[in-house]
């Protein structure tokens, strides 16, 4: 069984689907694991860690896929027309694993049947206990929520903290996190850490509990629908028009009085829902940050843009590009170990080959593609769902 590694290629993207250490676990299953030269560099993973740890440093992606059974990618890969095709190099009918944004890229399913590939997005994993250690989404939203309070540090221009000195008092920075998923928490606990006084909202009462609990007030209004506003998958679903106006209501009374705004509300599969109006910016005071993590979904704020800073009125809109690959070492190492965890679901009991149960509700959640046909549920051939 070969395991192929590429660099990554699409921009902004610093991470890399395997470390030396999960290589050194692969090659210890008997796996043959070819890393491309260079692939690990960006996250600070050198190309002789990679061969200590086991694996054969390819001078090529094409070398590094020859004969590839598993090709473990972090974005997608390249398709004719982006750059280096790297889908043509992948081996018909190997298993590719890895974040394929099917929602966003629904041509590519089509390009991954008919290579034909097996094809597994990692994004679509079911919430399940069993699969906690395999979930790509939160292990990086963990690592996006942290980033986004430094990122919002760097452009603020007060302390955070609340500071008492011979020359006068520094008051606390107000920090205000819009949703409270994995990230959202992570943004809390983090901004906490650093002496802000935090508060946050989510359509979910069942937030209430895990906010408070991090020491941050919740901000939210509650009425019957809240009772089922999360999913069985636990994301939160999209809520009435009038429900979306009264929160709009209370969000931008609270909005005038705080120092940074911290926005990470997604619904899979949907835009990001539009939580911070233009009005809301334009209330907020000169020196104000606004840090929009889902900006490449369309964007939390309605004058984020995608890879810029942008400044409106003194406030400062943040909507860096792929936050988890702003902190690509440890984006990799976990990211890295939810593939490895993946993987050994696929393995037979001893590990040495291949032995996909169909049945498995990890791989029917997952799975795209397969002998040349799109068959995951929620992807219909033929168009987009």
């Amino acid at each position: 069984m070969k395991i192929a590694i590429l660099r990554e290629r699409r921009p902004h993207e610093a991470r890399v689907a395997a470390t030396p250490e999960t290589v050194k676990r692969f090659v210890a299953y008997g796996a043959s694991v070819a890393v491309e030269s260079g692939a690990g560099l960006a996250a600070a993973f050198r190309d002789e860690d990679y061969a200590a740890a086991g694996a054969q440093v390819a001078p090529t992606p094409a070398a590094a896929l020859e004969g590839a059974e598993i090709v473990l990618k972090v974005q997608r890969p390249l398709l004719s027309g982006e750059g280096e095709d790297e889908l043509a190099l992948i081996p018909t009918g190997a298993l590719l694993i890895g974040l394929l944004d099917p929602h966003r890229e629904r041509d590519s399913l089509d390009a991954y049947a008919r290579r034909p590939l097996t094809a597994f997005s990692m994004e679509l994993l079911p919430r399940i206990s069993r699969a906690q250690t395999m979930d790509v989404l939160s292990s990086q939203a963990n690592l996006a929520g942290y980033k986004a309070v430094l990122d919002a540090t760097a452009e603020f221009p007060r302390a955070v903290p609340l500071m008492m000195t011979a020359a006068g008092r520094i008051n606390a920075a107000r920090v205000f996190v819009m949703g409270a998923g994995v990230a959202g928490l992570q943004a809390i606990a983090t901004a906490r850490r650093l002496g802000a006084i935090v508060s946050a909202t989510d359509v979910r009462p069942a937030a209430r509990e895990q906010v408070m609990s991090l020491g941050a007030s919740f901000v939210m209004v509650e009425s019957e629908e809240t009772k089922a506003a999360e999913t069985s998958g636990g994301y939160a679903k999209e809520m009435s028009a009038d429900y979306q106006r009264r929160q709009a209501e209370l969000v931008a009374a609270h909005i005038k009085t705080q120092d940074i705004v911290i926005t990470t509300a997604l619904i899979p599969g949907r835009a990001a829902p539009r939580l911070v109006t233009e009005e809301m910016v334009k209330s907020m005071r000169p020196g104000s940050v606004i840090v929009d993590l889902v900006v490449e979904y369309g964007g939390n704020c309605a004058l984020s843009v995608a890879g810029e800073v942008k400044r409106v009125g003194g406030v400062a809109i943040v909507g860096h590009r792929n936050v988890p690959g702003r902190v690509p070492t440890d984006a990799s190492a976990l990211y890295a170990r939810n593939l490895l965890n993946f993987v050994e679901v696929l393995l037979a009991k001893d590990k040495k080959s291949l032995a996909i149960d169909w049945s498995d509700e990890i791989i029917k959640g997952t799975c795209l593609t397969r002998d040349g046909a799109i068959v995951h549920p929620s992807f219909p051939a033929g168009g987009k769902k």
